[in-house]
């Protein structure tokens, strides 16, 4: 089974938004940025990103699909979808929670320009000023020099009529605080087929390595069972003094009674000490000849467990 983290002897994990990429832009009236397109994997994903322009924009996230077919057909610039749409911005934290599917940030110089009247036309997209510190971005193809703009070509050539320069700071969710945690994995310890008798089977050899240990347990029989976990001191002693197994058993929490089909799970700390798996049917007197099937796996620290031995 996969490794997964744990914080049982740790301290949480703490996260917050770091900066990513930034990127500088300069448009003219009415045009376009394509900023980061984000692929959101889980309900309730969102962006932060710090905007500051010299001039008002207007930022809006879209399906990064409708924003691929608008940019080759300019025409429909003007019915794409506008998520959490935000105008008149000269600087602003933009925060957005995108839905489960590829969005893309686009930004629009709000200055009325003669070509895009009506926001009916596509005036063109803005150009970005350190073609070296791009972020991915969807781009069209098939407007007129927009591949070249993109790529950094034409910035020696380019003139604007009246240039708006814009900043855009991405942040990415990451850790901050308590990142290097212990890595946990189940692990097998008993998986067998045994054939039934009337004497207590005792399986040992699991020590809790850091508390809220985690134990699963399955059993298959033909008749009725006890199955329980027992500290392996006191397990051991039963083989002798049989006579104590329904007092070990009266202040067990870990135990189960009666069953012939069942998985169930037991947690242990740290200071409960070596434990032992026990087994045998209810009825010790009528024991057919025939097998169980008993399973047993614990969860145990298999990296970083360092910081286990520190908080012990």
């Amino acid at each position: 089974m996969a490794a997964f983290s744990g914080a049982s002897s740790a301290q949480d994990r703490v996260f917050n938004w770091l900066p990513a990429n930034d990127e500088s832009v300069r448009l003219d009236p009415a045009n376009y940025h394509t900023g980061r397109t984000y692929r959101p994997n889980t309900p309730g994903a969102n962006n932060h990103v710090d905007i500051k322009a010299e001039k008002p924009v207007t930022i809006f996230m879209t399906p990064a699909d409708d924003w691929n077919q608008a940019l080759q057909h300019p025409e429909a610039i003007s019915r794409l979808p506008q998520v959490c749409l935000r105008e008149h911005v000269v600087e602003t934290t933009y925060v957005c929670e995108l839905p489960v599917e590829p969005m893309t940030l686009v930004i629009r110089d709000e200055r009325y320009s003669p070509e895009s009247a009506d926001h009916a036309v596509f005036s063109g997209l803005g150009l970005v000023l350190d073609p070296n510190n791009r972020v991915e971005r969807a781009v069209g193809v098939g407007i007129t020099g927009i591949e070249a703009v993109v790529a950094g070509r034409e910035s020696a050539k380019r003139q604007f009529k009246a240039p708006n320069d814009v900043h855009i700071q991405y942040y990415r969710w990451d850790c901050v605080e308590n990142c290097v945690q212990p890595e946990f994995q189940w692990t097998w310890q008993v998986k067998e087929k045994y054939q039934l008798t009337s004497f207590l089977k005792v399986y040992a050899g699991f020590t809790p390595d850091h508390d809220a240990a985690q134990v699963s347990i399955k059993i298959k029989s033909p008749v009725p069972m006890v199955v329980a976990m027992l500290p392996s001191d006191i397990a051991i002693q039963l083989h002798a003094k049989p006579e104590l197994f329904e007092t070990a058993l009266e202040k067990n929490p870990c135990q189960q009674r009666g069953i012939q089909s069942m998985e169930f799970q037991c947690s242990f700390n740290q200071g409960d000490g070596p434990q032992s798996l026990i087994v045998v049917p209810e009825d010790t007197s009528r024991v057919p000849h025939k097998k169980a099937e008993i399973e047993m796996q614990f969860v145990k620290c298999i990296a970083n467990c360092q910081m286990l031995e520190s908080k012990r």
